[in-house]
C-alpha cells in the first residue's frame, strides 16, 4: 500500500498518510505491515482514514470532511477509562465510520515479558505482573490498591474484552490482526453505546436468560469466559457458527481454566441459588441467552416458554449433537412434559445422570 495507494484530488497525498502514519507508528515494517492490512480490509477507505494520537481525538470533526474514521495507535491497555474513551469516538462519528484502535493482549504481552529476561528472571516477573496487572483490577478488595499502584496505565486486556468493549461502546468488528507484537482492530459504528454500568466482569457473573413467560432474569454462574464475552455472540455466531452440542465452533472467548470448570460443572454451582430461588427447576431445557433463543423456531419458542428452564436439561438424556437435534430433543422433552410434568422430568433425570456417570457425558 505505501507505494500503490490511488490518490483522488479530494483525498490527502500519499506523502500526508505517511506522515500521519510516521507520527504515530514505530517501526517501517510496522507501517507497512499496517497499511497493507487497512487496504485489504477497507479497500479505498483506508486512504479517508484521520490518524489521531489519543489526546487529539476531541479535533475529529467528520462532517465538516470527507473522512471515514479515525485511527488512534495509542495502547488501549493505558487508557484509564476505556469506555469512557469507545464511547467519545462513538458520539463524535456517524453511523458506518470506522474506528482503528490498538491493543496489547494478554497472550502478546505474556509473550514480551517472558522474552525480555532470562527465564530465571522471567517467569517470577511475568507472574508478579499476571497478580498485579490482570488479578487484582477483578478483586474489589485490591483494585483501589492496583489503581492506586498503576494509575491505570498498562493494563493486561484480553482479545475477547477488547473486542467486547468495542461492540458494547456501539461498533461492529470489521477485522483484527497482529502487528509486530500488538493488534490492530478495525470496528465501525453501528448504534449509540449501551452504557453498560453492570458488566460481567468478576468471578461469580450474572448472565441475562429467558425464563418462563419469556421474562428475562439473571443466572448466576462462575466465569469461565473473558470479561465483555456476552457481547461477541452474535459476532462469534457469524464468525464459527454452532458446532457439535449446539455450542459456538472455536470459542476463543473461553478460558483455559474455564474448559476445566465446564467439564465438571462447576460453572453452573452458583445456578442452585436459581433453583432455590424458583427461576428454575431441577429438570428441564437450559436457560438461553436472547440471542440464542432467537435462533430457535417459533413454535420452540413458545413452547420453552410455557415453563420453567431447568439445571439438567434433556440434552444429557438425548446427547444430540448439532443444533437440529438439540431442537428435537428439546421438543421431544417439552411435549411429554405438558402431558405428565412429574413423570417426564424423573425419566430425564435418571437418564440424564446414567449418560453422565456411564458414557461420560460433559458440558462443553
Amino acid at each position: 500500500m505505501q507505494d500503490d495507494i490511488v490518490i483522488s484530488q479530494n483525498q490527502a497525498s500519499e506523502h500526508e498518510i505517511l506522515a500521519q502514519v510516521n507520527g504515530v507508528v514505530k517501526g517501517t515494517g510496522v507501517k507497512i505491515d499496517l497499511l497493507q492490512f487497512l487496504e485489504d480490509t477497507l479497500g479505498s477507505d483506508a486512504d479517508l482514514l484521520e490518524w489521531f494520537r489519543f489526546d487529539d481525538m476531541k479535533n475529529y470533526h467528520p462532517q465538516n470532511s470527507d473522512r471515514v474514521g479515525m485511527i488512534c495507535t495509542h495502547k488501549i491497555n493505558s487508557v484509564r477509562w476505556v469506555n469512557k474513551f469507545f464511547e467519545s469516538a462513538n458520539n463524535c462519528m456517524e453511523n458506518g465510520h470506522y474506528l482503528v484502535t490498538v491493543v496489547e493482549t494478554k497472550d502478546e504481552r505474556k509473550e514480551r515479558l517472558l522474552n525480555k529476561y532470562p527465564k530465571p528472571i522471567s517467569y517470577p516477573y511475568y507472574t508478579l505482573d499476571f497478580v498485579l496487572k490482570r488479578v487484582f483490577p477483578k478483586l474489589k478488595p485490591t483494585r483501589s490498591i492496583y489503581f492506586a499502584i498503576t494509575g491505570g496505565k498498562n493494563r493486561v486486556i484480553s482479545l475477547t474484552e477488547a473486542l467486547g468493549r468495542l461492540v458494547s461502546c456501539g461498533f461492529e468488528i470489521v477485522g483484527y490482526k497482529k502487528i509486530g507484537g500488538l493488534t490492530y482492530i478495525i470496528s465501525r459504528k453501528v448504534r449509540k453505546p449501551f452504557y453498560d454500568m453492570q458488566p460481567t466482569y468478576g468471578a461469580i457473573i450474572r448472565l441475562k436468560r429467558v425464563g418462563y413467560e419469556g421474562k428475562v432474569f439473571d443466572v448466576f454462574k462462575v466465569r469461565t469466559m473473558y470479561p465483555y464475552s456476552e457481547y461477541l455472540q452474535d459476532y462469534i455466531y457469524q464468525l464459527n457458527n454452532l458446532g457439535e452440542g449446539g455450542k459456538f465452533q472455536d470459542d476463543f472467548r473461553t478460558t483455559s481454566y474455564g474448559n476445566f470448570f465446564r467439564r465438571f460443572w462447576i460453572d453452573e454451582l452458583p445456578m442452585i441459588y436459581n433453583w432455590l430461588r424458583r427461576d428454575l427447576k431441577l429438570v428441564g431445557v437450559r436457560p438461553l441467552s436472547e440471542h440464542y433463543f432467537y435462533l430457535y423456531p417459533k413454535e420452540i419458542q413458545e413452547m420453552r416458554t410455557q415453563t420453567k428452564p431447568g439445571l439438567v436439561p434433556p440434552y444429557y438424556a438425548d446427547l444430540p449433537k448439532g443444533l437440529d437435534e438439540i431442537l428435537e430433543s428439546e421438543k421431544k422433552y417439552l411435549e411429554a412434559y405438558s402431558k405428565n410434568p412429574v413423570k417426564t422430568d424423573i425419566k430425564y433425570f435418571f437418564k440424564a445422570f446414567r449418560n453422565i456417570l456411564l458414557s461420560g457425558a460433559r458440558s462443553r
